[in-house]
């Protein structure tokens, strides 16, 4: 997302927080992705204070801009974690993290923008430790959807890159062996003055197909546009079990222990 946009994933991980705010969990280390200069920090440094905190950051987001970020928020969060640029995420396809390495893994606004969010489900889950926890949210498919009453015109307009309902991403996290899925959805409408503006946040978003400054040489657009939020968490358990075929999990032989008086 750009800048003018910023305020958005700010209000929507404050909301995400708020939900995270009542789930007992022991942290010790956190991944955040994508990670920007939030107010979130401030939450993650009073909350877990002495947890690590790795984090992917967007593009064009400098180190320098994150380090003081952290540092005016919690001086400690210069010193635990570490901090890599999402785009190499993107351009690989794994976290730069162990197996079983974080307790929690917190994503605001990112899977709308994945080609295959299965995928990124497995990297969360093979990172996170037994009993861990995941919570995102993202965009679901009705997010703009007063563009779409529109005739074709000059202006083109595209769909998200994921079109998930959290019915979609509820039955991706059971197949990607997580536990006890928790999904929610609200509608945000936005209201806007101006063509311009609009446009702008729909370039943000990634829904038009050419820049922001052209469209707003074309004709008229809707006053408002409404955001479909969807937000969810599940918990890593039984990772010592092998793949679920069927609804069936299946445990190795070496994993069954004898026992003992």
């Amino acid at each position: 997302m750009t800048q003018p946009i910023r305020w958005l994933q700010d209000e929507i991980a404050d909301r995400m927080l708020q939900k995270l705010d009542i789930v007992k969990l022991d942290v010790k280390d956190v991944l955040i992705v994508p990670d920007f200069p939030g107010k979130h920090f401030s939450f993650f440094a009073k909350r877990y204070p002495h947890a690590n905190i790795h984090s992917l950051t967007e593009e064009g987001i400098t180190r320098f801009e994150m380090g003081r970020s952290k540092a005016i928020s919690h001086w400690r969060s210069l010193f635990r974690g570490d901090t890599s640029p999402l785009a190499h995420y993107l351009a690989k396809g794994k976290f730069n993290l162990p197996d079983n390495s974080v307790d929690l893994v917190f994503s605001d606004l990112l899977l709308q923008d994945l080609t295959d969010p299965r995928h990124f489900l497995r990297e969360c889950w093979r990172v996170l430790r037994e009993g861990g926890l995941i919570t995102f949210s993202y965009l679901g498919p009705d997010t703009g959807k007063e563009l779409r009453t529109l005739e074709s015109g000059p202006i083109q307009f595209k769909n998200l890159l994921s079109p998930w309902d959290m019915h979609d991403m509820g039955d991706a996290l059971l197949g990607e062996r997580f536990s006890d899925p928790v999904m929610d959805m609200e509608f945000i409408s936005l209201d806007y003055q101006s063509d311009a503006l609009l446009l702008v946040d729909l370039e943000a978003l990634k829904l038009l197909q050419m820049p922001a400054s052209e469209g707003s040489k074309q004709g008229v657009l809707p006053k408002k546009m409404t955001l479909e939020v969807v937000y969810g968490h599940a918990w890593a358990i039984g990772k010592q079990l092998t793949q679920a075929q069927n609804s069936v999990a299946y445990i190795e032989v070496n994993q069954i222990g004898r026992k003992t008086r």
